[in-house]
């Protein structure tokens, strides 16, 4: 079994954090952990375990070491929301001005995927498990 348990978090550069964290927060609904600043803005998705989406401007630690620029291209991520809550997650989407793509189905995953693009051009998801 891998030691790995779990996700702790993902970080995201943007080119304008006040604005991508207004995005995450007022559209997609996620929780500031704290009040975001010019550089970072930290949002808590679980907290058992611990799971947190952070937005940077950049550098990261170590950026002059990677193989690829960061700005190689956009990235993809899906977030979980329960079947029940899937509407109005939707919903609080389009409320600002957000155009949702799909639903796609995953047999093989027995889901149902909707996407939508953050304003630095991310792919997210919001990942529903099959009832």
């Amino acid at each position: 079994m891998s030691a790995v348990r779990g996700f702790s978090e993902l970080v995201l550069i943007v080119q304008d954090v006040p604005k991508a964290a207004a995005f995450y927060r007022d559209a997609v609904g996620l929780t500031p952990e704290r009040e975001p600043d010019e550089d970072w803005a930290w949002f808590l998705l679980s907290d058992d375990p611990v799971q947190r989406l952070a937005l940077a401007r950049g550098p990261l630690l170590f950026e002059e070491q990677a193989p690829r620029s960061p700005a190689f291209g956009a990235v993809h991520y899906a977030l979980r929301v329960e079947r029940g809550d899937l509407a109005a997650a939707l919903e609080r989407l389009r409320a600002h001005g957000v155009e949702i793509l799909g639903p796609t189905h995953f047999e093989w995953m027995r889901a149902e995927s909707h996407y939508f693009y953050d304003p630095d051009g991310n792919l997210g998801e919001f990942w529903t498990p099959d009832a």
